[in-house]
């Protein structure tokens, strides 16, 4: 399908895209705008999507919104990285503070199906002392939830998304095995692990979102390597291709292309609906209540543009704390050349893992925790990356283009802390929607500095270890986005409760990565599915109990 042709909804007349045939559909109900649906879920990614398929499976009445497409990836997805673009969220944005981030690709997502679209589908566990950081560990906030309950949760996800991982995984309390077993190393990976040997610590086979055996109508991985701009075989496990199509079969509608600008709240404090536009025109879908899980910077942007009488500096926010605490993850990365032909781009870019720096607190002059993992960046991606971060141009980047298939690298995914001074607020400006666009401030602190100092060290270290050379160090990168509508159990020091709730509004929730309080130190996706799953639960005994 042409991004023309995107334009137009494909979720309409009683049918949704199959996401495992060309051309294929399958039946959906629809609600109409004057039915007041149990619940209108703003986003289908990570929190949205996963939500959406268990509260429909719980027997609620659900729409689901996007501003992205609806993909079929064996007809829409190419072996392309510019063409792949459409996936990422490049809509304008401000950005500023001391160190503004980077914004699109490497973290935001405009699809149904979120940023689990073109994630990198790395799947891991928060160490559990970081569901008490504060008390245990003596920085960042608690969770408001025990790492025990969340234990069962993230056995839920790795279920439902197939993961596959090593048959044993050497940190954190012991856990079932994986679901399917683990891929085998690539170039890149075997380089990892030889380097953390010499060095005298562990490392594993990352744990991963895409199959290693065929799975119903998705094929094993076949190591073409172009994850991160969108899986053209469903060997991926995103939203789009495991809950989506549980959430469809169980009665969900998802509304594909539709830019949800405003929260309705009535006359009794509680929100009514929300306005969203399709096709040309505003529109108001009825609902007993509204989930918003935009992700950190649409999910504060709705709640502040949707302030009104009753609620002034905006929806949720009696705290002022929607839109603080914005927290993105390091990213930081060694990377060198070695004699023999590493070949990285073959296969998922992170097939090796090591966690130690996760779980071990000495040796430390900073808090939190960070791991790295192996790395292959696509041809455009790594010619950016040249051009961008050592200013080779012209001949000599062509030149060191001729050099692809030598390089190896290894990066880091890093614990920022919870700052209220990192936040999104709106600007003046507005965007084609009429609606303010967001502000993204943003800034190291020391402990940033000191763990990037000591990660990109140790990361250089294990590259030399295995005798790659011309060694450089990538000093300035970010990754995924948290925080803006913290999780607490104070409704004075937090926006949302243990069940993802509005403290302020009974039936509006927010559930994405926007409620963490801490980020800890991997990748969020498999924690914000894990919370979408447990909020469900909530939801349902809630439902049962006549609290809703």
């Amino acid at each position: 399908m042409s991004v023309e042709a995107a334009e137009r909804p494909r979720a309409a007349k009683g049918r949704a895209p199959d996401v495992f045939e060309i051309g294929g559909w399958v039946p959906m109900r629809e609600h109409r705008d004057t039915e007041e649906v149990d619940f209108a879920i703003v986003g289908t990614g990570a929190g949205g999507g996963t939500l959406a398929c268990k509260l429909a499976e719980a027997g609620f009445s659900v729409v689901a919104f996007d501003a992205g497409a609806y993909w079929r990836p064996l007809e829409d997805f190419a072996s392309d990285e510019h063409h792949q673009a459409k996936l990422y969220w490049t809509d304008e944005r401000i950005v500023d503070g001391a160190n503004p981030i980077k914004l699109g690709g490497n973290n935001s997502g405009r699809s149904v199906g979120g940023s689990t679209v073109h994630y990198a589908m790395v799947a891991l566990r928060f160490r559990p002392e970081w569901f008490q950081a504060r008390t245990k560990l003596g920085y960042g906030a608690d969770w408001p939830i025990d790492w025990r309950e969340m234990w069962k949760y993230y056995g839920e996800v790795e279920r439902a998304l197939a993961i596959s991982g090593p048959v044993t995984y050497p940190w954190g309390p012991k856990r079932p095995r994986y679901p399917y077993r683990q891929h085998p190393l690539n170039g890149a990976a075997a380089l990892l692990a030889r380097g953390a040997e010499a060095l005298g610590i562990q490392w594993t086979e990352t744990p991963i979102a895409t199959l290693s055996a065929p799975r119903g109508k998705a094929h094993r991985c076949v190591y073409r390597g172009f994850c991160t701009t969108g899986c053209s075989t469903n060997a991926k496990q995103s939203v789009l291709n495991t809950w989506l199509p549980r959430a469809l079969d169980a009665g969900a509608e998802i509304r594909d292309l539709a830019m949800v600008g405003r929260i309705e709240v009535g006359a009794q404090g509680r929100v009514t609906g929300l306005h969203y536009h399709r096709e040309g025109q505003w529109r108001f879908q009825r609902a007993r209540n509204v989930v918003v899980a935009g992700y950190s910077i649409e999910t504060p942007r709705l709640l502040l543009n949707s302030a009104c009488a009753q609620f002034p500096d905006g929806l949720a926010n009696s705290s002022g704390l929607v839109g603080r605490n914005f927290m993105v993850q390091l990213n930081q990365a060694a990377w060198g050349q070695m004699d023999e032909e590493v070949r990285w781009y073959k296969s998922p870019p992170s097939l090796a893992i090591s966690e130690h720096w996760n779980y071990e607190d000495r040796g430390k002059d900073y808090f939190g925790g960070w791991c790295y993992m192996s790395q292959g960046p696509l041809p455009v991606t790594w010619a950016k990356e040249l051009a961008g971060q050592r200013g080779v141009w012209g001949q000599r980047l062509v030149d060191e283009m001729t050099r692809y298939n030598h390089g190896v690298g290894l990066k880091m995914v890093g614990e920022v802390l919870p700052y209220e001074h990192n936040r999104v607020t709106l600007a003046d400006e507005t965007d084609g929607y009429g609606l303010r666009i967001p502000r993204v401030s943003f800034s190291y602190g020391d402990n940033e500095r000191a763990m990037i100092r000591h990660a990109l060290g140790f990361m250089d270290d294990s590259l030399a270890a295995v005798g790659a050379r011309e060694r450089w160090k990538e000093w300035d990168d970010t990754c995924h986005l948290n925080g803006t509508a913290k999780m607490g159990d104070d409704p004075r020091t937090s926006v949302v409760n243990a069940d993802c709730r509005s403290w302020d509004i009974p039936n509006l929730w927010v559930c994405d990565g926007s409620v963490f309080p801490t980020v800890g130190g991997v990748n969020p996706s498999l924690t914000i599915q894990a919370i979408a799953c447990r909020t469900a639960d909530r939801i349902k005994a809630m439902a049962s109990r006549g609290e809703l």
